[in-house]
């Protein structure tokens, strides 16, 4: 176990750039598609009470080993204890439950890539950061390729109810972001992401004892493989290749990674559930990728200085500059 995380958080010695970069896509943009067949088997609150607490308890676990967590104040733990009902009650609770009302995951994974779009406006009006022309265009397109996507998806038959969710949990994904950075919180990577995903596992926990039935899961291996991506390739392996990243990379190169996600997340919808993906899909993400780039990228003087790894939540949470993460998937 403890040469295992060793192996995850200091990759670039054993593996070559190019490939820690396709790892970190693919994982992040199959968790939707994943989550969506491990709720064929469980219901959905109940598998986001189950993958958090248990990606907490490794984290926490991994922190104490490592003693990672020696600075760690309470003010650090109150905040990440905000975060995580932000960014995982609120944010994975809601997307679960949008699948589990008919949403797709592939419109799941577009919504959610829209976070570093929403984020910038929001950054401008309650944190002062300048909200630049540029930015405004990438708002409009994000905005248009998503109403566009949506529109399609409910004339072809999408949940609306389903896709409500997922516009509110994007909401709750974003103000996690918008309070991170405002509060600043730090602490190590493994300390901090525990935090967030066990206190966020616990307090969804009630909601799911009592909204859902223990009875409904259905003990299989494919529950038992899509519980074990989501919780050790999802939650902990791809959030330490994203910190790595932006170690190795920057944070304006490593934002270009996120480009990929609404277009891997339509394929792995495809791919995995046999979700259909119409033509308007296809158009749609355009703008949407026109528009997180527009968002994050940021012309470059001189030689690039890489950003140290602001400690946050989720991988699609990138924005302007310095990048911050905030919660998924």
């Amino acid at each position: 176990m403890r040469a295992a995380l060793r192996l995850v958080a200091t990759p670039s010695a054993i593996i070559p750039l190019p490939v820690q970069i396709a790892a970190f896509c693919l994982i992040w943009s199959s968790a939707f598609a994943v989550t969506r067949l491990a709720m064929f088997d469980c219901p959905p609150l109940l598998l986001v009470t189950v993958r958090c607490v248990a990606a907490g308890a490794i984290m926490l676990a991994a922190a104490r080993i490592f003693r990672g967590g020696d600075r760690f104040t309470r003010r650090d733990f109150a905040i990440y204890a905000a975060l995580g009902i932000a960014n995982y009650t609120l944010y994975l609770g809601m997307n679960c439950v949008a699948m589990a009302h008919g949403a797709s995951a592939g419109l799941a994974a577009l919504v959610a890539s829209a976070n570093p779009i929403l984020t910038a406006v929001l950054a401008a009006a309650m944190l002062g950061e300048p909200l630049t022309g540029r930015k405004v265009a990438g708002l409009l397109l994000g905005i248009a390729g998503v109403a566009l996507v949506v529109e399609s998806r409910l004339t072809g038959g999408e949940s609306l109810i389903g896709s409500a969710l997922l516009v509110g949990a994007l909401v709750a994904l974003v103000g996690g972001t918008i309070l991170f950075k405002r509060l600043a919180p730090q602490g190590s990577v493994l300390i901090g992401n525990g935090v967030q995903n066990f206190v966020g596992g616990l307090a969804i926990a009630p909601v799911a004892a009592v909204s859902e039935n223990v009875g409904n899961v259905v003990p299989s291996a494919r529950l038992l493989l899509a519980l074990a991506f989501l919780v050790l390739l999802a939650s902990i392996v791809a959030y330490l290749l994203w910190f790595h990243l932006l170690t190795v990379a920057g944070a304006a190169t490593a934002s270009a990674y996120h480009f990929l996600m609404p277009p891997l997340g339509l394929f792995f919808g495809w791919l995995m559930l046999g979700e259909r993906v119409e033509p308007f899909d296809l158009i749609g993400v355009l703008p949407v990728v026109l528009g997180i780039w527009l968002v994050t990228h940021r012309q470059r003087r001189g030689a690039p200085i890489p950003a140290k790894p602001a400690l946050g939540l989720d991988p699609t949470a990138v924005t302007g500059s310095p990048m911050r993460i905030c919660a998924n998937k």
